[in-house]
């Protein structure tokens, strides 16, 4: 493996830990604090496409897909107040989301590369954010997929609530998606700071 690759696999495999970790902490009502961390995949995704190409990008997304395993088999093993702190819903959700919209990511960024330098990241975090989010909670949490974990009780999640407390009313996985939805969103644009300082740096580095 190349060396140069170590920092941004480093990198992805510490904020996939941070997350799973962070995701049983909650903020606020509709948020956990691995909210906030997650997204920070896609920024590090995104700077090493930006700096040694596709094929580094993919292998840093597939390094941090095999940690997000790693996280779940564990969580799987660890029981909570309702259960294991991950079940198999959550399990798929989390892996299949995440390598879905990682690579989404790279490939849009890839065709948006020549573009204006903020296009590719922007375009790419936006997209791949929407479609993790998507994924997962629907797969976690919808009652029309409760076929895939018969034995996991998720009928708390379809509870009839306000969208966010004041919206049409909506079962509560969709308030607990859109406001995570909202979050990556957010960072996605924050993120274009230390994604220029970052790559700027790295660039000059590689030349």
């Amino acid at each position: 493996m190349n060396s140069k690759y170590l920092p941004g696999i480093l990198a992805m495999a510490a904020i996939v830990v941070a997350s799973n970790i962070l995701v049983q902490v909650l903020f606020g009502q509709w948020l956990t604090w691995g909210a906030f961390t997650y997204p920070l995949a896609f920024l590090v995704t995104d700077v090493m496409n930006r700096v040694y190409g596709v094929a580094a990008a993919r292998r840093v997304v597939f390094v941090g897909f095999l940690v997000g395993v790693g996280c779940s088999l564990i969580g799987t093993q660890i029981m909570g107040e309702f259960g294991p702190l991950v079940t198999l819903r959550i399990a798929l959700g989390s892996g299949i989301a995440f390598l879905t919209a990682q690579l989404l990511d790279v490939a849009i960024f890839d065709r948006l590369r020549r573009g204006a330098w903020w296009q590719a990241p922007v375009f790419s975090s936006m997209i791949g954010s929407s479609v993790d989010t998507a994924l997962f909670f629907s797969i976690a949490f919808s009652a029309r997929l409760s076929w895939l974990e018969p034995g996991n009780d998720v009928a708390w999640a379809g509870e009839m609530l306000p969208l966010l407390g004041a919206g049409p009313v909506a079962p509560l996985w969709v308030s607990l998606a859109v406001a995570d939805w909202g979050v990556k969103l957010a960072i996605a644009l924050v993120a274009l700071i230390p994604f220029r300082i970052l790559t700027r740096k790295l660039i000059v580095q590689v030349a």
